[in-house]
């Protein structure tokens, strides 16, 4: 966005983006100065959501005008190529989102859209519980410095590209899907991918190509194959593999936490007890 009435410009609120960043969006907290702002056309799909007091504003994008009061929760879609203008009487505080074409266009291949002829319709002051609830879950992994590791934060995004194309796009796209799950030969080269790579944070982007589907089609099948989503099932390995070092007692917690992809030996205890129910001194207690 670049500033018009008020030299001082947007000011973003999050700090710098960690290397477990998700490549194809990204989230920011923006405070947005009293005055004119204008979008010029992005590269990206925004999606901005009002997150602070009430402010009067005015907007125009894309033939669309409003005069409205902002109130949090509200959220204006502006799509890859699209302008618009925004007016607030008073400083503004907005959570956006931008998503790559590239992240739109594959996860329209694996719904069936032709990607070429679907395309997101501009939204103004729009309510939408779905894009509210994935965005607060982005920001939440943005602070937490990408923690649960890029799969999750691109599962994110995916989620939110899916809902997209299904809710908010211009008429003439077709959806079809059968409910069948990786094929046995492709799912058995992602395990052992996963199995092989527990220690450290594979992507989406990764797991897919390995599978040789686009990300959205290859969350669908992989969830269809294992019964959960990619990153709980890379969690579930993890938390398993250092179940089982634990028992063999030859390596200490904090070695097990690094060898098994997690953060630091707290990160590790937390994530036992969320999936077996048990922390692993109790663990060792109980195996001796």
């Amino acid at each position: 966005m670049t500033p018009i009435a008020n030299p001082g410009g947007p000011r973003r609120l999050t700090t710098a983006v960690t290397a477990n960043a998700p490549a194809l969006l990204s989230v920011d907290l923006y405070l947005m100065p009293a005055g004119t702002i204008e979008a010029p056309p992005s590269t990206s799909h925004v999606i901005s959501m009002h997150t602070g007091t009430p402010v009067q504003a005015w907007c125009r994008c894309e033939g669309l005008s409003q005069r409205r009061l902002q109130t949090p929760g509200d959220i204006d879609i502006v799509p890859a190529g699209a302008s618009g203008i925004w007016r607030d009487e008073q400083s503004a505080t907005i959570l956006l989102l931008r998503l790559t074409p590239a992240l739109l266009f594959s996860a329209a291949r694996e719904l069936d859209l032709n990607p070429h002829h679907t395309a997101l319709a501009p939204r103004l002051q729009l309510r939408d519980p779905r894009i509210e609830h994935l965005a607060w879950a982005l920001k939440a992994e943005r602070e937490a410095g990408y923690g649960g590791g890029r799969l999750y934060a691109e599962s994110l995004g995916t989620a939110l590209a899916a809902h997209l194309l299904r809710a908010h796009t211009l008429p003439g796209a077709g959806r079809l899907r059968g409910d069948r799950g990786l094929p046995p030969r492709k799912l058995k080269q992602v395990l052992d991918f996963l199995e092989a790579n527990l220690d450290r944070n594979p992507g989406l982007a990764e797991l897919s190509a390995v599978a040789g589907f686009g990300m959205s089609h290859f969350k669908v099948l992989f969830r269809r194959s294992t019964g959960m989503p990619p990153h709980q099932y890379l969690l579930r390995r993890r938390v398993e593999r250092a179940r089982d070092l634990l028992l063999q007692g030859r390596l200490d917690a904090s070695q097990i936490a690094l060898e098994t992809g997690f953060s630091h030996q707290s990160h590790m205890a937390r994530c036992m007890r969320r999936v077996l129910g048990v922390s692993p001194s109790a663990l060792v207690r109980a195996g001796r």
